[in-house]
Order: structure tokens, then C-alpha cells, then sequence
């Protein structure tokens, strides 16, 4: 339980009570509600808070038809209980979003945890007060706590980019944007649908609503490298062969390249044949997951050959889904981007829906869209495009802008805000240097802000975090800060390690080209998960070093 204390509202105004925790945790999704159970665990007293009315995080807000994970169901899991894990079972391989969600309020439920979290509740400010070394910390609604150490678990992709476009608040339809979707379904029925945008969100989103809809025009500006999913439905008896192996593939996922139970094992490319190199490459194909694009050759992320022989094959398979069409494969088949230089989605008959005769895919890079008009989309050539519903799948201010959306305030009334609008930077995604006892997850350049099954690299954090604050906390300690010499360090290694490879020359969220005036880095930290938490792990058993402990 938290205390009560009393603060001056100002002058003339009377005092008001002010909440006071050991900590104070943002955010309940898949990180937020764990790092709740592992703060408790240690006898904090510990509040968490979330915009939304429940637990779930993305898979609260992310509801849009079609939205499911790519990571395979047994590994999306925690990790910390083999009876939490045998305690659910998954209807399939990749679960959607609806199942996610209760999913994660049957973990809630099993750890007694929405007694400790405050829902609708959105964290509006906080100042780190130098004199107590506690943060300040104010909601939207004008309640005030304060606490010792503030843990964000905001998300890597809860930041979504609403106001787009010109005139949106003149359309005489109905808009929508699939980060923030209603829980009451939208009838897409016999309606003439507008779908902008083709990353992972907006394929899943066409796929599902095509055989609904009476017309759709898809706004295409950077097509992608798509891999067909292969989902089976889970029988008892493949969640139980999946249990009997929790604790191998607990181990396995902390220490492959991008948190997941494969890895790049297929051995070097240049000592492959032409034909061993395809027979791999279709292997993994055939799986029907992300292991093409994590699994088969590292080489196609550093040489420019191997990545142009990778993408041909799977240009090759993409062409003959669309049937040859040549207008087609010009518009939604990549060239002038390497495969895996972007984020990769899985899909289901994507490909397919725009050979359908009442759907039809516009051209973005050839007439821009100009702004939205009542009746629906204007393009640059003058052409509106007229529609019931618009949906934008136009993606989030990944990495930071969860973080810079609050007013955090450091040393000196420092802003993390005004901070990363100038240079995204900090130690090893864990800490910013300037915000003593603030911790993050799924900052920037770490692994979990972008590259990896998510569970696994936000658990590691969470462990990591939470073995640093009973460090000082055994120490006597109240205040724990990165050094500028650290936080420069890893800036300049995590610079070092991304300049190697193609991703760095491809504009995608993945370097903030979505984001105009974003500082162009590479938001996640790309010298894999697996080298990431055996630092993290050596920096734990030498002390913290490149920690200010005070």
C-alpha cells in the first residue's frame, strides 16, 4: 500500500493528498503488468496506471479486424511461472488480438493484479524533484503522487499518428485509426472502404475485411515483402508437448538473435551451392513464420548480393501471386529496398484480395494523397476518391513517442521531450542519463524496440530492472543514474553496430522516416537480443558499472 502525504496546491488554495509509492509503474500491458508482479514480489509498494479501461496494452487498444500476433504462441509467453504458462492454452499457433487480450486478464486475474493498477488514467506529467530524489508525478485528471522510482511501460508502438492528414475532421464517414479502434465492431458491409497504409497493420486489416466490403481502394505508398502465415489450430495435446518443454525454450529464447526459438543456423552463405541456398531459403518459406527473415542467412542484413538474392526469391514467389499482372507487381513488390531491411509482415491471402474486380490499389508515390475532403480521399492529381470509411493503418511514433508524449522533467527541469526531438539517445534502452531512478522498457535502442518477440526482450528488462532496484535498495542507496560516459558508450556502439548493416540506408519507422522531423537512428538496438541480455547479465555481476549509485 501506498501513503498519503499533503501538498500546497498553490497559493490561496487549500492542501490536497498526494499518493506516495516506492514505485510508480506506466502502463499495463505485457511489460507493465509483470513489472507490477515483480515490484510487489519485492515488498514495494507500487501503483501502475493506464489510459485504457483494462489490462493488454497494445492488445487493448489494437483491435482493428485481422490484428494477431507473429510470434508463435508458445513463445509469446512469460516466463517466470511453468504453471502460468500449462495454465492457458492456445486455440493456435498465432492467436488474434481478442484471444491475446483475455489472455493477458487471465494472467492479471491468476496474479491478483488490477487491485494495484489504476485504468482510464493517463500520466500527464513528471518531474523528478532533486532535493527528495522522488518523481512528481501528475494524471489528466489532476491527481498527484509521487514516488522513488518511476518504470515506463508505455510500449514501443502505443504512439499512434492520429492527425495525418489535412481536413480529416471534414469527412462526412466514418474514420478510423486502427491503433485506436472501438470495441463495438464496425459494419464494413456492402460499404466502398479506404484503407491507407501496407505495413503489417493495414495488410492485416485488408485481408481480413475484403470479403465484406462492397468496394476497396488501398492507398499504397511502400509496398512490402510479405511471408504467407502458416497458423494450425492447438490441440490439448500440442499445448501439453509444448509445456514438457518450457524450460528449454525459456533458455532458448534469451539467447538467439531476435527473442525467438530459431535462429540463423543454415551456416555461411558463400559456402553454400546455388542450390543448397534455395532448398534453405524454401525450407524456410514452407514454415509459414518470420524464420526466413530471422532464421535463414544473417548475410542478407550486412552484403548488399546476398540481400538482392534473398529478395529476388522472394520477389519471384510475390509475382506469381499476383499472377504476373505487371501493374501489380510494379506497385505492391519492393525493389528499391533489400528484404528484412524493413519489418516483415506474416499475412494470409493478402496478395490475392487485389485481384478481386472490386478493389483497387492507388498509387501513393505517383499521386500523393493531398488531404480528405467530405466525401473521402483527394490525391494529387485532383481525383477524389469517394468512400463511406476510411482506415488509417498510417502506423505510430514508435520507440520514443510513448515517452515523449509525457512531460518528463529531469535534473535541472531538463525535458525528455525537447531531449529527443534534438538527438534520441540513452544507455542500453534501460536508462536516459539526467533522469535519476527512471527506468524504461521498450525504449529506444534497445532490442525491445523494435527486434524481437516481445515478451522475451521486455521480460529480460523487467528482470534487470528489478534486480538493480533491490541492488540499491540493499545498498542503502536512494538514487540510481546512467553516466554520461555510459550512456555515450553504448550511443556510439549501438551507432557502430546499426552502420553495418542495410537496415540504416532504408527509410522505415524502424530509422523514424515516418515521423517528419523525427532524428533520424536507429530506434532498436540490432546486435541482437541474445548479445544484448549477456551484457546486461555482465553488467549486473560486476556491480553496474557506468551506474551513478548514490
Amino acid at each position: 500500500m501506498g501513503t498519503l502525504t499533503s501538498e500546497k496546491a498553490g497559493q490561496g488554495q487549500s492542501e490536497s493528498a498526494v499518493a506516495s509509492y516506492d514505485a510508480v509503474v506506466i502502463g499495463a500491458g505485457v511489460a507493465g503488468l509483470y513489472q507490477l508482479h515483480r515490484l510487489r514480489e519485492m515488498g514495494l509498494s507500487v501503483r501502475a496506471y493506464d489510459t485504457a479501461s483494462g489490462v493488454g496494452g497494445t492488445w487493448y487498444w489494437n483491435r482493428y479486424p485481422g490484428a494477431r500476433f507473429d510470434s508463435q504462441a508458445e513463445i509469446y509467453q512469460y516466463w517466470f511461472s511453468e504453471e502460468l504458462y500449462k495454465s492457458w492454452q492456445p486455440s493456435e499457433r498465432f492467436p488474434a488480438q481478442p484471444e491475446t487480450e483475455r489472455w493477458l486478464n487471465h494472467v492479471a486475474d491468476k496474479l491478483d493484479l488490477k487491485k494495484d493498477i489504476q485504468f482510464n488514467t493517463r500520466i500527464a506529467s513528471a518531474h523528478y524533484d532533486e532535493a527528495s530524489h522522488r518523481w512528481h508525478i501528475t494524471t489528466d485528471q489532476g491527481e498527484k503522487v509521487e514516488a522513488q522510482f518511476l518504470i515506463a511501460c508505455c510500449g514501443m508502438l502505443s504512439a499512434p499518428l492520429t492527425n495525418r492528414f489535412q481536413g480529416q475532421a471534414d469527412f462526412k464517414g466514418e474514420i478510423y485509426h486502427t491503433g485506436l479502434w472501438p470495441k463495438t465492431p464496425v459494419d464494413f458491409k456492402g460499404k466502398r472502404v479506404a484503407v491507407v497504409g501496407t505495413g503489417a497493420t493495414g495488410i492485416q486489416v485488408i485481408q481480413t475485411i475484403a470479403p465484406e466490403v462492397g468496394s476497396m481502394k488501398v492507398f499504397v505508398r511502400t509496398p512490402q515483402y510479405v511471408l504467407p502465415m502458416k497458423n494450425p489450430k492447438y490441440s490439448a495435446e500440442d499445448w501439453a508437448k509444448w509445456g514438457a518443454q518450457f524450460h528449454q525454450l525459456k533458455k532458448r529464447v534469451r539467447e538467439t538473435f531476435a527473442g525467438f526459438d530459431y535462429d540463423f543456423e543454415a551456416g555461411p552463405w558463400a559456402d553454400k551451392t546455388p542450390e543448397e541456398r534455395t532448398a534453405i531459403l524454401e525450407k524456410f518459406w514452407n514454415d509459414g513464420s518470420l524464420a526466413l527473415w530471422l532464421a535463414s542467412f544473417s548475410e542478407m542484413f550486412f552484403d548488399e548480393q546476398v540481400s538482392e538474392e534473398v529478395s529476388e526469391f522472394v520477389r519471384a514467389k510475390l509475382r506469381a501471386r499476383l499472377q504476373h499482372r505487371p501493374d501489380l507487381c510494379k506497385l505492391l513488390i519492393p525493389t528499391d529496398y533489400g528484404f528484412g531491411t524493413h519489418r516483415v509482415p506474416l499475412e494470409n491471402k493478402y496478395l490475392e484480395v487485389y485481384l478481386q474486380p472490386n478493389v483497387e490499389a492507388v498509387d501513393c508515390r505517383e499521386t500523393p494523397i493531398e488531404r480528405i475532403v467530405p466525401e473521402g480521399i483527394q490525391t494529387a492529381d485532383g481525383k477524389v476518391h469517394e468512400v463511406d470509411i476510411i482506415v488509417l493503418a498510417v502506423g505510430f511514433d514508435a520507440g520514443s513517442g510513448a515517452l515523449s508524449r509525457i512531460d518528463i522533467r529531469g535534473r535541472g527541469g531538463r525535458s525528455l521531450k525537447e531531449q529527443w526531438s534534438q538527438e534520441i539517445r540513452t544507455a542500453m534502452g534501460l536508462q536516459v542519463h539526467g533522469y535519476p531512478n527512471l527506468f524504461t522498457t521498450g525504449a529506444p535502442l534497445a532490442p525491445s524496440a523494435a527486434l524481437c518477440n516481445m515478451p522475451t526482450c521486455l521480460q529480460q528488462q523487467v528482470d534487470w530492472i528489478s534486480d538493480f532496484i533491490a541492488h540499491v535498495r540493499r545498498q542503502g542507496k536512494t538514487v540510481v543514474e546512467a553516466t554520461q560516459e555510459f550512456e555515450d558508450a553504448w550511443v556510439q556502439h549501438h551507432d557502430e553496430t546499426a552502420a553495418k548493416t542495410l537496415v540504416v540506408k532504408t527509410d522505415s519507422w524502424y530509422m523514424g522516416s515516418n515521423v517528419e522531423g523525427k532524428p533520424r537512428r536507429l530506434v532498436s538496438y540490432i546486435g541482437g537480443a541474445g548479445t544484448y541480455h549477456a551484457k546486461c547479465d555482465e553488467l549486473a555481476r560486476t556491480g553496474y558499472p557506468g551506474f551513478d549509485i548514490r
